[in-house]
């Protein structure tokens, strides 16, 4: 497979009310993608779209520009792993990977070249012989994974919400072992997920999705310097971009009454405002020209780093810094300055 194409592919579940806005999309062969957002955004109902387990209301659904709208999801040659791994309690390890390919007819030996080969990548070698049942939620979820990748008819792996039920100490390495299995079987990978940190560590791709729509797709490189909109500025980024509101000057932009550096560009009319990464702020001398007055409001303790809550005429904003940087005591005279900002106006980013 080279590719899966949405042509035009939109849903509803009730007349008139969409909750898959039709679209068009691709998701290039080999690499992986992160279907983002909360809950009721869609991106399940398009995951299922895309494995068959959902006729969409309409639109297309193409692999490999072979139209699949109306075909079952056993012939797609897609392997699924859902929120709470789908195993065979009473079989073996061995037994659950080995089950895909003896319904394929793979001889034994075939079969257990095979097996062996996953479940080293995996780290599932020691466990081949112990019952399924015994094992932790993450190892189970390995199978499922496992019961994918032993097949080589498999071009895509579609991962709906994998590591809801993972102790969050045992995520890390998971998400290490998914991202092994796919660099290793290069097949396409669409995960969906609510959390924005899985997201941006797994994923080539980020589509941010809202009530239906996907509202910015990107990499999390782009998604993080150059959110299209305030919802993905707050979404992206722990915490997320700040959004201050400017005024309009003859030749500049300003903020709290003092013109922002290097900004003479004249938006179209509409509300401004300007967007900020906590990271990309940082406090500066009361006499720099660059600089605006502030006033902490408060501090989190992150531990690697810390958060400061401040207010720029009147307008909050939080910092990020490293513990290496220091804090203001409490009452000092301070300025904050930015190191790199967006604009936008009426909600979009003004390119």
């Amino acid at each position: 497979m080279s590719s899966i194409r949405l042509h035009h592919v939109g849903h509803a579940y009730a007349a008139g009310s969409y909750a898959l806005q039709p679209a068009d999309l691709v998701f290039e062969h080999g690499k992986t993608y992160a279907l983002l957002g909360p809950s009721g955004c869609g991106k399940t109902t398009m995951l299922n779209i895309i494995s068959g387990l959902l006729q969409p209301s309409e639109g297309q659904v193409l692999f490999n520009d072979t139209d699949v709208t109306l075909v079952p999801t056993a012939r797609r040659n897609i392997a699924q792993v859902f929120q709470f791994p789908v195993i065979y309690q009473s079989k073996t390890v061995f037994e659950n990977l080995a089950f895909p390919l003896q319904c394929r007819k793979w001889d034994r030996e075939r079969i257990a070249r095979r097996v062996d080969e996953i479940a080293g990548m995996l780290g599932l070698s020691d466990r081949l012989g112990r019952p399924a049942r015994g094992l932790t939620v993450d190892e189970k979820q390995l199978i499922s994974l496992g019961r994918g990748l032993v097949r080589d008819d498999v071009a895509a792996i579609l991962m709906d919400e994998p590591l809801t039920v993972i102790d969050p100490q045992m995520k890390f390495e998971l998400r290490r072992r998914i991202k092994q299995a796919h660099a290793y079987a290069r097949v396409t990978v669409i995960y969906v997920t609510h959390d924005q940190n899985e997201a941006m560590t797994f994923a080539d791709e980020i589509l941010v999705m809202k009530n239906g729509r996907v509202v910015q797709r990107g990499t999390p490189e782009t998604l993080f310097e150059r959110p299209l909109n305030p919802y993905v500025g707050h979404f992206i980024g722990s915490p997320g971009m700040n959004f201050l509101p400017l005024e309009r000057r003859a030749q500049s932009l300003a903020l709290a009454g003092l013109p922002i550096a290097g900004v003479t560009t004249h938006p179209p009319a509409g509300e401004i405002m300007l967007g900020v990464r906590p990271e990309h702020m940082a406090f500066t001398d009361p006499s720099d020209r660059d600089g605006f007055p502030a006033m902490i409001e408060g501090i989190e303790d992150h531990g690697s780093a810390r958060v400061v809550e401040v207010s720029i005429g009147g307008h909050r904003a939080r910092m990020k810094l490293s513990r290496d940087k220091a804090v203001p005591p409490p009452g000092a005279p301070l300025a904050v300055r930015f190191n790199r900002l967006c604009l936008y106006v009426d909600g979009e980013l003004l390119e």
